[in-house]
């Protein structure tokens, strides 16, 4: 068992909604890695709330089946096993019944005592969001929250349904706690590759001075799932994709790759370089919206093999449903940096390939001094990182192939994690950003005018599509990549889109 150099203070870990699907397939099984590998607290205790009746025994077998299952340690229940579940245990109480917050407080009084030390205390909110205004108020007067510099929330998304929410569930919170004690997790944010563009970035002399309108010609951001909407319609039917990926995901992601250069790591330095990205984003009026962003919706047909229901015929949704399962748009940052330089985004359900990656596709050399015949495969540079589900960092520049003319061809140089590093070292994301709340640093999570920002962004586009209904849903396959509007998007402006080969 590795050790970490410098551990978090002791921590007292409340999970609500702790016998459901987020804590038994990403949370405890985060937490264990993080044990395993030597970042846990040396006091720390895993308290799962509910209503429903659990022993401790009867959890943690519930929880070790979660880890068996979803873990990227599929251990057996070995002796690292016997020692991490001693530190779990369930507390069954009505998160409705003010009276029932108490027993947390006891809770941490015992761990207090046994431990000599005050804990630490993290609330993490892994429960529907309709239920955390209620849960918040009643859990700002447990007395534990009074301690600013020890107490944490964490809140899942979504953060809000659309801009006005949003703003009154920031306010909410803002009036119960601090901003430096909420957390606002998008797991997104957590992932190897997408932390690493900022190293990539702003620690090699080679990328920096070229990340701009003057290089860079366009850049593309693609997040895309073969399954469909599953068992998730009822959630699926209030949001859709360009709020379930595009207002969240995709726009921090935004951030991260057009962002200034940061003068430290400081969390709030960070936050404000992002926050600055998204106030620059050109904002798109609703009677424009038709020429910047698409909508899809997947129809029946056929994926890997088996045959794939239509959205509207998917459990708990409208068989006349206007949501969308596919978003596309294109942005424009006005700024001295990006002035110019189009971004382009896309997301969908049923998709030809689950893949998460960004293009950064650099201008043409300003003079082509080269024989006519070398032009057939000339290729401009690019820059692919793909996040998702290889990690890796490819760049496409041009070389001459072999023999006595000069011919060019592209070529890729590949930095792959997996060879780098060795398959199953990289952390899940649930790992880097637990491990960073118990440490107390807020740097990739989201501060309540980030979240607000990015509803401005994205809000012309749901009121449009709102005030217009689509006339041709469905109007997609299942493993297509999207409408043929979609391609239209990015055609017009002479590019498309960008997509890695296939591994068989």
């Amino acid at each position: 068992m590795a050790e970490a150099t410098v551990k978090p203070p002791a921590t007292v870990i409340f999970i609500f909604g702790g016998s459901g699907d987020l804590n038994q397939r990403k949370l405890t099984p985060a937490l264990y890695n993080l044990f395993i590998d030597g970042w846990m607290p040396e006091q720390f205790q895993i308290i799962g709330l509910g209503r429903s009746e659990y022993s401790d025994d009867k959890f943690r077998t519930h929880l070790f089946d979660g880890i068996q299952e979803f873990s990227r340690r599929k251990d057996g229940k070995d002796k690292i096993w016997e020692t991490f579940s001693k530190h779990i245990s369930y507390l069954q109480m009505d998160a409705e019944n003010p009276a029932a917050y108490s027993k947390m407080s006891d809770e941490v009084k015992k761990f207090a005592a046994e431990w000599k030390t005050e804990p630490h205390v993290m609330f993490y909110l892994a429960v529907a969001p309709q239920l955390v205004p209620d849960i918040a108020v009643k859990l700002a007067k447990v007395q534990e929250c009074g301690d600013k510099q020890k107490t944490r929330v964490v809140v899942e998304k979504p953060f809000g349904h659309d801009l006005k929410s949003a703003h009154e569930l920031n306010q909410l919170l803002n009036s119960l706690f601090d901003e430096d004690q909420i957390y606002r997790i998008d797991h997104y944010l957590g992932k190897e590759t997408v932390q690493n563009i900022l190293a990539m970035r702003f620690a090699n002399a080679l990328f920096e001075p070229i990340w701009n309108r003057n290089y860079i010609d366009h850049i593309q951001i693609t997040a895309a799932e073969t399954v469909g909407v599953e068992d998730r319609g009822g959630y699926y039917e209030r949001s859709g994709a360009l709020r379930d990926m595009v207002q969240n995901h995709i726009l921090q992601l935004l951030c991260i790759l057009a962002m200034e250069a940061p003068v430290s790591f400081d969390a709030n330095e960070i936050r404000n370089k992002k926050v600055d990205v998204l106030n620059a984003i050109r904002k798109i009026s609703r009677d424009q919206v038709h020429a910047y962003a698409v909508r899809g919706q997947y129809g029946e047909g056929w994926m890997k093999g088996e045959k794939a229901k239509a959205y509207r015929q998917e459990k708990n949704v409208d068989p006349k449903s206007a949501i969308e399962t596919f978003a596309a748009a294109k942005f424009y940052i006005d700024n001295w940096r990006w002035q110019g330089v189009p971004f382009y985004v896309r997301t969908g359900k049923y998709m030809h390939q689950k893949t998460t990656i960004v293009s950064i596709e650099f201008k043409q050399p300003p003079h082509y001094a080269f024989p006519s015949e070398s032009a057939d495969t000339w290729r401009p540079n690019r820059l692919i990182i793909s996040i998702q589900p290889d990690m890796d960092i490819r760049l496409r520049f041009q070389a001459k192939r072999p023999g006595q003319t000069m011919s060019l061809n592209p070529v890729d140089m590949i930095f792959s994690y997996k060879d780098a590093y060795g398959a199953g070292h990289e952390p899940e994301a649930y790992e880097t950003l637990l491990l960073d709340v118990m440490e107390g640093n807020a740097t990739q999570f989201m501060r309540a005018d980030q979240v607000e920002a990015a509803w401005k962004v994205v809000m012309p586009i749901i009121e449009a599509w709102e005030a217009r209904p689509p006339v041709d849903f469905p109007n997609y396959a299942p493993n297509s990549w999207g409408p043929e509007d979609a391609e239209a998007l990015i055609a017009r402006d002479g590019h498309n889109w960008v997509t890695l080969p296939t591994k068989g």
